[in-house]
């Protein structure tokens, strides 16, 4: 089962946002509200990449986190806990993170809070 989108949600807005304001997007459209696919330009953005991409729009940002949790979570056999306490641990783990470097990739930002808080999916979990 997933994590609770607004606790995850409600960490990362809690101060996520580094990229500094001065450096302006260039013009792309911008993505849809459907489920965003996992895409090579976002394995491979980083976290200021990402925060321009997105329009600095903060659902559009927070998609983007969800779906390299998702794939990250996939990838390595983990289930998303469904609990506040670990949607704002991990919310607070990439969030530290992304501060400390807004220019390492958002992916590997996210992988490392996946590992932290996630938990091996057995067959229980997959029910």
């Amino acid at each position: 089962m997933m994590m609770k989108h607004w606790v995850l949600r409600a960490a990362l807005v809690g101060g996520l946002m580094v990229a500094p304001m001065a450096v302006q997007a260039q013009s792309k459209p911008a993505a849809s509200a459907t489920v965003m696919p996992v895409s090579q330009e976002l394995l491979t953005s980083t976290v200021h990449e990402a925060w321009v991409e997105s329009g600095r729009n903060e659902d559009k940002f927070f998609e983007m986190v969800q779906v390299c949790a998702n794939l990250s979570a996939q990838k390595r056999g983990l289930t998303l806990p469904d609990t506040e306490a670990a949607g704002r641990k991990m919310g607070m783990l990439i969030k530290t993170a992304s501060r400390r470097d807004s220019d390492q990739l958002l992916y590997a930002v996210v992988d490392a809070a996946v590992r932290q808080t996630a938990t091996p999916t057995t067959a229980a979990n997959t029910k």
